[in-house]
């Protein structure tokens, strides 16, 4: 019997290398497209409204849940990876790469595509937040430049709330409030807190997730981070090493940005709506107090008389609980690490067309304006 002969180009797979090129040419083209759309957010803020709001949630919702399965920060995991993920790509570009310059040319068109995919997951999940409305627009907030008699008006009522939750407060004998709850308790409470939040106001995104907590939180308290929303994993990620009243409200501020509130005072103020909208006492306490540390500081360089005059009506526990963090923080206030990565977070913040790192102390303006609307 006579074997039949079968034409094998019929059947030959696809070369990889072709594949390679559409895959690039194709992240090229949608880079193009990014572009346009981040374009069209920076002059047109009805447009990042919609996009951030609709689009931008779906891209946050779909990495949350990707990544939320895993117990720790997938984010940090990478970071550490890095010295050994140079290595296999540098190994991979003398090995494979390195006969031609074509094969070179070939080799960083391919690293350029994995660089623009990091912008495209910004634009498309996160960045356009950074150009809507403001959230002073969304809650009708009159916010206004403040004078030190607001400014110590709203530290005083401050002062008043604290000491309203304090009753439920149990302090250490170093002066440090205890949370009364594991990790995952206080995120659960907090996504609570939201659900509240999302029932007042429609801009906020409805989402469950989980706070991510740092496994090297001590040596990362070196470079002053307390939290970081990763964008492009769409982990919420949390310095476990600051002290427990810094907790909820910095997780509540990386879980505002989870939801699409980019700005940094908007991310902090949220926080403090979150924490104070809860029906934990202490996690009300948070948000009292780390509010009012924002609006004492601003009060101490604004008039430093009457942020002592405020001062000198705050109780034995809440000073106790200042003192201890401002001891706690000694170690870690001067290194050179906190000094480049202040520097990087201060010129990415500045890119996204705010005022840096500065724009983290403009809550008090959104404190204070928060306060006159309560009148």
């Amino acid at each position: 019997m006579n074997t039949p002969v079968i034409d094998t180009k019929y059947f030959r797979p696809a070369a990889p290398r072709r594949r390679g090129k559409v895959v690039v040419l194709s992240i090229y083209v949608l880079a193009v497209v990014t572009a346009g759309i981040h374009a069209a957010a920076v002059f047109w803020p009805a447009f990042a409204d919609w996009f951030n709001r609709y689009i931008g949630a779906g891209v946050r919702a779909a990495l949350a849940y990707l990544t939320g399965w895993i117990p720790f920060s997938f984010a940090e995991m990478l970071l550490i990876a890095i010295p050994l993920i140079f290595v296999v790509m540098l190994r991979m570009a003398l090995t494979r790469y390195g006969d031609s310059w074509r094969s070179v040319l070939r080799y960083c068109a391919g690293l350029l595509a994995l660089l623009l995919c990091f912008y495209i997951f910004f634009v498309w999940g996160y960045g356009t937040g950074y150009h809507g409305s403001t959230v002073e627009e969304k809650l009708d907030l009159d916010r206004q430049p403040v004078s030190a008699e607001e400014l110590a008006e709203t530290a005083a009522w401050l002062v008043e709330r604290i000491e309203i939750e304090q009753e439920n407060i149990t302090y250490r004998p170093d002066g440090f409030s205890v949370m009364p709850y594991s990790h995952s308790e206080m995120n659960a409470r907090l996504l609570d807190a939201y659900d509240t939040i999302c029932d007042r106001y429609s801009f906020v995104q409805r989402l469950r997730s989980r706070i991510k907590p740092v496994i090297l939180s001590e040596p990362w308290t070196y470079t002053h981070i307390s939290g970081v929303y990763t964008y492009f994993t769409g982990e919420a990620n949390l310095n476990m090493n600051f002290p427990d009243y810094t907790l909820p409200f910095t997780a509540a501020h990386e879980l505002a940005h989870q939801r699409g509130i980019a700005r940094e005072d908007e991310a902090n103020f949220m926080a403090f709506l979150v924490c104070t909208a809860s029906d934990d006492p202490y996690i009300r306490y948070c948000g009292y107090l780390n509010l009012y540390e924002y609006v004492a500081s601003a009060l101490y360089s604004a008039d430093s008389e009457r942020y002592f005059a405020v001062l000198n009506t705050v109780n034995a526990p809440m000073r106790g609980e200042l003192i201890a963090y401002s001891e706690f923080f000694d170690q870690y206030r001067e290194t050179v690490v906190s000094e480049v990565s202040g520097a990087i977070n201060d010129t990415y913040l500045k890119l996204q067309g705010t005022e840096g790192s500065k724009s983290y102390g403009r809550v008090v303006d959104l404190a204070v304006a928060w306060f006159k609307s309560l009148d």
